[in-house]
């Protein structure tokens, strides 16, 4: 178990240098794939969403391909992201050019500082407006439905599960809701939902789906109103886990499941590291891993009472 955090301390890092045009095709191949990872979607999902053959994919991802515009501008719909994520195109309003020029001329653990400020500096008033409504991220396996049920009756407070509210509010599953309406549609929902969540229940237990973190405004009203903790555990615990409820999406039919799921989780650690306060399950029982989350609530909320 891993306390609060900190925010980093500060330290030098050598400048950017210009990047060559292999670099740039292999940085693109690397947010295509890191894009893919954070949603949870398979090369070959991708592959059919975008209308790019699998092979193409993976060549673009490896940095030995050459994509065009227009298959880049697939592969980002497909993902529900704008082009421009993918070609790390600047903006047009000024003060964000600035801004982001700024960032770009500090070393990464200070603009680690600036985001957790970002995330975290709000008045105590605003503070207050998270009460006492602690949300469980981090990747399937974790156990945010059963230690999120247990904890939430502990608390005596509602237990709720995000996609299942979504499924309710929208009359379908959510893999039927991706698939109709694509993801940036879905991850509207998925802001709705949340945000009914935030405005009737002062006080619950919220286990959220791990790909929240693809859309960064969603994620951040998540850190804004919400306690967020990271529910972690060892990848060899998440794929048993995960086996063990018959659950093998996004892994159905792949080969490379153990691979698949690092990856995601890598993509992903960034995003689930800026909660408030993490758990690692792997090594406790479930009596262990709720009386454990149950100090860290404890924790959270004394902390908000002296905020």
């Amino acid at each position: 178990m891993t306390a609060p955090r900190d925010i980093p301390s500060p330290e030098v890092a050598p400048p950017r240098s210009h990047r060559s045009h292999a670099e740039l095709v292999a940085e693109i191949g690397a947010l295509v794939r890191s894009a893919r990872a954070k949603r949870g979607v398979t090369r070959k999902a991708l592959a059919e969403r975008s209308g790019t053959s699998e092979r193409y994919l993976a060549q673009i991802e490896t940095g030995s391909g050459n994509p065009s515009v227009l298959v880049l501008d697939a592969v980002a719909h497909a993902l529900g992201l704008p082009l421009a994520d993918l070609l790390q195109l600047e903006p047009e309003n000024p003060t964000l050019r600035r801004a982001i020029e700024r960032l770009r001329s500090l070393p990464l653990p200070q603009v680690e500082v600036i985001l957790h400020l970002l995330d975290n500096t709000i008045t105590p008033t605003a503070a207050g407006k998270r009460g006492r409504r602690l949300a469980l991220v981090g990747l399937r396996g974790a156990g945010k439905s059963t230690l999120g049920a247990a904890l939430a009756e502990r608390l005596t407070c509602p237990f709720i599960e995000l996609d299942k509210m979504i499924e309710s509010d929208r009359g379908a599953p959510v893999a039927m809701l991706i698939e109709v309406y694509g993801p940036a549609t879905f991850r509207r929902y998925e802001r709705d939902s949340l945000e009914k969540v935030i405005a009737v229940y002062p006080e619950a237990v919220i286990a959220i789906a791990g790909g929240i973190v693809a859309d960064e405004k969603t994620f951040a009203r998540l850190l804004q109103r919400t306690h967020v903790v990271w529910l972690r555990a060892s990848p060899a615990d998440h794929m048993r886990r995960v086996m063990e409820q018959g659950d093998f999406r996004p892994m159905a039919s792949n080969q490379a499941a153990m691979a698949d799921l690092v990856a995601i989780l890598e993509a992903r650690e960034a995003d689930y590291g800026r909660a408030a306060a993490e758990l690692m399950t792997s090594g406790l029982s479930i009596e262990e891993s709720v009386e454990a989350l149950m100090k860290v609530a404890e924790d959270l909320f004394a902390r908000r009472g002296r905020g």
